[in-house]
């Protein structure tokens, strides 16, 4: 099976929106996927591409800093089971100017040792000047034994992998002709059935997003089915919602988010806080001084709030009081100086909140947690309060990490997000203090919020022939 540039520009336009992308809800894309054991039929010593959790960097022990690798441990064991040949790849960190992109060398040998059997590294897989795997890869596979797991090297460090990231609408055309070429010789080259295993690779990865069309199977791997069937949906019934953070753009999924109609409380920190906080006054009639975040001349910064963002946020202001909703708002900055202010004036920045904030955080999960005794109710905590990682900005996310623990302790079921939320809890907290911690933060996000999960719309469109 091979697939046409133009389909795969087809499927291009849709994930880069271009075009829209069809309605459906996460149950109707995963209703449309297959599942691990749909291939059960799959004999021994066939390739199985297998794009795997990979982007980490293992501690010294097994159990340090390699979760997303113990997480496709069960689908990996049913490959092996079978006598599959398994060829893991995927993506470890992104280029950077002067920089060499990182080496899957420490975790492919980690790999090993969750699996108990040897993980060989393929190196210079692909041939860029034709966009094509090299004759080696299909030698090693050929000669593996059944039951093998292989992996190949870093995806990015070719550039076709990323080339849709930033990729203008015009360049399409084009840019399809190379994914088309580097699709169909994986197919051929290396296996044509694929299961995807990667629950936090949501990029426009071309490994993620456009290698399933040349496949002629793919199925979930069984820990990301897991995920999506179980915690992400608990986590779209969410009366309680903590968003914060540094990136103005998730107030798209806060957005969707409110629109279920189940959120009732939200917290906010962060970039997202300041567009909500600045929205809620000026509905009052009133101004609320955002700092350098709201200055032209920081527009190339990541915590810069377009004009365009704040009236985004008077518009959700407005729809969540409509529908009762509570939105808890920080009244107090700690700034780079370590000094506190209630109100920011135009060269301030904010590095975490203050310590009256910390204690209506606190008040606030009280009454959460009185209104809520003895009733079934779902909280989702997602991102980082301030610079957490420097200690004199640690306070905010500390003090709610320990909140996190009295709504668990209370019955109420907490879910937080992965990246920065998963890595604060474990910093400050335990694995038990909360009901579930996903490995994956934006992928959730994206499965809760706005958009479809890029990976899931491409394995859909696999699945069903679109």
């Amino acid at each position: 099976m091979t697939v046409s540039p133009e389909r795969i520009l087809k499927l291009c336009r849709v994930l880069k929106g271009f075009d829209p992308h069809e309605d459906l809800s996460l149950a109707d894309y995963l209703k449309a996927i297959p599942r691990l054991s749909s291939l059960s039929d799959v004999p021994p010593g066939t390739p199985v591409l297998v794009r795997g959790d990979v982007d980490c960097k293992p501690g010294p022990q097994v159990g340090q800093e390699d979760i997303r690798l113990r997480s496709m441990k069960a689908t990996l064991e049913f490959g092996k089971s079978r006598g599959w040949k398994q060829i893991v790849f995927g993506h470890l960190g992104r280029k950077q100017p002067d920089k060499p992109i990182g080496s899957l060398a420490k975790v492919a040998k980690r790999l090993g040792e969750i699996l108990g059997c040897e993980v060989p590294l393929i190196e210079d897989w692909l041939d860029e000047a034709t966009n094509s795997v090299k004759p080696q890869v299909n030698e090693k596979i050929a000669a593996s034994a059944s039951g093998s797991v292989l992996m190949l090297q870093n995806v990015r460090a070719y550039d076709v992998e990323t080339v849709l990231w930033k990729a203008k609408e015009k360049a399409l055309p084009d840019i399809a002709q190379k994914l088309a070429a580097v699709a169909n010789s994986l197919a051929e080259k290396v296996a044509s059935v694929y299961v995807n295993e990667a629950l936090s690779a949501g990029s426009l990865d071309a490994s993620s997003t456009i290698v399933p069309l040349a496949m002629k199977r793919v199925a979930l791997g069984d820990y990301i089915a897991r995920e999506f069937e179980g915690p992400m949906q608990e986590c779209l019934q969410a009366q309680l919602v903590v968003f914060s953070g540094i990136k103005i753009d998730k107030l798209d999924d806060l957005d969707a988010m409110i629109a279920r109609g189940t959120i009732r409380t939200i917290f906010s920190a962060g970039s997202l806080a300041m567009a909500l906080k600045k929205a809620d006054a000026l509905l009052a009639g009133k101004d609320f001084c955002l700092g350098v975040t709201e200055d032209p001349a920081h527009k190339d910064k990541p915590y810069y709030i377009p004009p365009e963002r704040i009236e985004q946020a008077k518009r959700m202001v407005q729809a969540g009081k409509k529908h009762g909703i509570e939105f808890v708002l920080p009244v107090d900055f700690k700034l780079a100086d370590e000094g506190v202010v209630e109100k920011l004036q135009p060269g301030d920045q904010q590095f975490d909140v203050g310590p009256k904030t910390i204690a209506l955080f606190e008040r606030k999960i009280s009454e959460f947690i009185e209104a809520h005794r003895g009733k079934s109710a779902v909280a989702f905590h997602n991102g980082v309060f301030g610079m957490f990682e420097d200690p004199k900005f640690e306070a905010g996310t500390k003090a709610f990490v320990a909140q996190l623990k009295r709504m668990k302790d209370s019955g109420i079921k907490v879910y937080v997000g992965g990246g920065e939320g998963g890595t604060a809890l474990e910093k400050y907290g335990q694995p038990d203090w909360v009901t579930h911690c996903f490995t994956a933060g934006g992928t959730v996000l994206n499965a809760l919020g706005a958009e479809p999960v890029p990976y899931l719309v491409a394995l859909r469109a696999a699945a069903v022939g679109k």
